[in-house]
Order: structure tokens, then sequence, then C-alpha cells
């Protein structure tokens, strides 16, 4: 899952910390910080907590809540700092990444290996120590399959690299049921497959954007070797499916009216911005006129409205 600014600075330009090397004490607490993604991570705790509601049928222990929280953001930014520490040298390349601080100097490649084991290591124990094993063995499990699996594997060697590679973006969904319940169910393992779905449409659009920057590294994201045709029906496609998986919840009984509604309303309207980026790709626009960040910006929108009616339905059932 993916939630990112594109940076105006010429790809390639490693800037230094501050004249002679320094590092004030302030900016390196904000780059190890950034190391973490926060921006990204606070899109994974959006499908964490509404999901322990789900769970429980009501409201969760607010302590459970907040050690599962903390937890997931120690192990998701573990793994974000991780897969900084492996990819500084494309990131160092591309206009998006090239402000990050393993590229601009302000965490040196050692800290950020040291610093991102050191937050696998403390949330595996922090979960399993406060939460339960199930849900420590889950997190350490999204951890490794998101560095080894999808950095060091998939991303640089198959267009698929989203596809599966976002299976660790999945995680927290399992993550959150299992805190609550320390166990799975069919409720948690839809609502996993929902965003299975939701990764790659989510995400290709932004790839469209900035393609140039991933061609240029080598990364074969699929806008890099698809047309915007072929790239746009692979997400009209992976949308509908999405779409259909997040209505199997009501008729399993896990969730009722509300939840439908919301569902129905919100998928309706991400198809119709997913077809709609279709037959702009049909018609051969490019650019601006594309519009594909627009889909990219409602995929964000949509599933925190999806998973807040998740935690909204066991009341008003």
């Amino acid at each position: 899952m993916c939630v990112t600014a594109v940076e105006s600075r010429p790809a390639g330009v490693v800037l230094t910390p501050s004249p002679g090397g320094r590092r004030p004490f302030g900016a390196r607490v904000k780059a190890f910080v950034a190391l973490t993604k926060p921006r990204i991570i606070e899109l994974l705790l959006i499908t964490t907590v509404p999901v322990m509601f789900l769970a429980e049928q009501g409201v969760p222990d607010l302590w459970l809540v907040l050690a599962t929280c903390f937890g997931g953001y120690l192990s998701a930014g573990g793994a974000n700092a991780l897969n900084m520490y492996i990819d500084r040298d494309i990131d160092a390349l591309m206009d998006r990444t090239s402000q990050r601080p393993l590229v601009t100097g302000m965490v040196s490649p050692r800290e950020g290996l040291v610093f991102g084991i050191t937050l696998a290591v403390v949330s595996t124990l922090w979960f399993g120590l406060l939460v339960n094993w199930l849900s420590a063995w889950l997190s350490l499990g999204a951890l490794l399959f998101y560095v080894v699996v999808y950095t060091m594997i998939l991303k640089r060697r198959t267009s698929q690299n989203i596809v599966w590679g976002g299976i660790a973006g999945c995680m927290p969904v399992l993550i959150g049921w299992s805190a609550v319940t320390n166990s799975m169910s069919w409720a948690a393992v839809i609502l996993f497959l929902v965003i299975f779905f939701w990764t790659p449409p989510h995400y290709w659009p932004l790839s469209m954007k900035v393609k140039e920057d991933y061609a240029r590294v080598g990364v074969p994201m699929l806008p890099v070797l698809a047309s915007n045709k072929v790239v746009a029906k692979q997400i009209v496609l992976y949308s509908w499916v999405m779409v259909a998986v997040s209505l199997l919840l009501t008729p399993l009984g896990y969730t009722g009216w509300f939840y439908t509604a919301v569902a129905l309303l919100t998928g309706g309207w991400w198809l119709w911005e997913a077809h709609g980026l279709l037959n702009r790709a049909k018609s051969e626009v490019t650019g601006a006129k594309l519009k594909e960040m627009r889909l990219f910006h409602w995929s964000i929108t949509y599933v925190s409205l999806l998973f807040v009616a998740v935690a909204v339905d066991p009341f008003l059932r």
C-alpha cells in the first residue's frame, strides 16, 4: 500500500545533510521517523482498527487497540526502513524517492539497517507479550514477506511485483482480527482479499504517472512494460473483483445494511472512475488529460470509507 508524493528535485542528485557534513539532532529524528513511512502506516491502521470492532461486534478493549496499533507501527516501520536500505541505490535515481534519508545522507546505510532490524525484533516481542503470539507471527510474516519476497525478489524481476507483494499490506486485517479473537475467520479472509485486489488498481495509476522513474532504474512495473490501455484493462478487472469480494461479508452474515450500502456506493463510484480511465486510455489520451491520479486518490478515500463502515456496522444491526 503506498501513499507518496512526487519530488521535484532532479533525480540522482544526492544532498548533503548540512555544510561540513553535520547532521542536526532534530533533523536526524525526523529522518528516522521518515524511514518508517508514517503516511503509509496511517493507511495500514485504517484497515486494522475497524476489523477489531467487527471481531468484537462492538467496542474492543482500548488498551488492546493501542497495543495493536503501536505494534503494527513498529512492524511496518521496520519493514519500510529495511525496504529503503535495500532500495537506496534506485531511490537515488528516482524523482519521488530521491530525498529519502538514506539517499540524502541524513541516516547512514548501517544505521538504517540496524534501525529496521531493531524495529522488527521489538515489534514481534511487543505483539507476542502484550497482544498474542498469533498476531506476533502474522506481523513478522508480513514484514519478512515485504522485505524478502517483494523488495528483494519480485520488485526488480516481474511486472506482477505489486500484485503478490501487496500481500504484506493485507496482513493488518488478519492481525486486527487475531488481536481480538486469537483466531481467524472467513470475515478476516474476505477483508484480506479486498485489500489484495485493491492494491494493484490503487498503485498502478501512480505507476502510470511516474513510469519514467521506474523505467530509468529498470523496475518492471506494469505501466513500464505495457500500454496505458492494457494497464487500464487490468485496473478494471481487479476493480470488479474487489467490489464483488467486498459484498460477500453481508450474505455470510458478518455485516448488515449499513456496510452493504457503503460498499455498493463507494464500489460503484470506484468502477465509474476505473472505466473512465479505461475509456481515456482507449482514446489514446496522454499526459495530464489521462487523469490517472484521480483513481489513485479515490482509492485511498474508498478504502477509508469502506473500513469505517466495517467499524460502524456492528452498532446498527
